[in-house]
C-alpha cells in the first residue's frame, strides 16, 4: 500500500492550497480516508476526513475553510485550503482505515503517507 501526498508549499496568510493524495495497493472505495497535521513541537492532529459516500468530518480549527474530498475513480483524495494562517503551518499527512467510520485518533489509521510541508507566512 502506498499513499503519496503532494501540494504543499510556502503561500502568505489568506492564500490557498490544494493537497493531493494519491492511493495505490489498495481498495481505496473500502476505506475512510483523513488529512493529520504535525505543527513542529506539537502532537499530530486530526484536520478532517472523509467516508467512501463522501461524509466529511473537519476539525473546528480548519471549519468553513478547508474542504475534504476524493475521487474513488482515481483513487485519490485532495484538501482544499483557502483563508490559510500562520498557525496551519505543519507538515500534512494523510491517512487510511478500513471501514467507513471517523476516528480522530492517529492510531487508529492503518497506513500513512510520507508528508508534504505546509508553511504559511503572515
Amino acid at each position: 500500500v502506498q499513499l503519496q501526498a503532494s501540494g504543499g508549499g510556502s503561500v502568505q496568510a489568506g492564500d490557498s492550497l490544494r493537497l493531493s493524495c494519491a492511493a495505490s495497493g489498495l481498495t481505496f472505495s473500502g476505506y475512510y480516508m483523513g488529512w493529520f497535521r504535525q505543527a513542529p513541537g506539537k502532537e499530530q492532529e486530526f484536520v478532517a476526513g472523509i467516508s467512501r459516500r463522501g461524509a466529511t468530518s473537519y476539525a473546528d480549527s480548519v471549519k468553513g475553510r478547508f474542504t475534504i474530498s476524493r475521487d474513488n475513480g482515481q483513487n485519490t483524495m485532495y484538501l482544499q485550503m483557502n483563508s490559510l494562517k500562520p498557525e496551519d503551518t505543519a507538515v500534512y499527512y494523510c491517512a487510511a482505515r478500513a471501514g467507513q467510520m471517523v476516528y480522530y485518533s492517529p492510531a487508529r489509521y492503518d497506513y500513512w503517507g510520507q508528508g508534504t510541508l505546509v508553511t504559511v507566512s503572515s
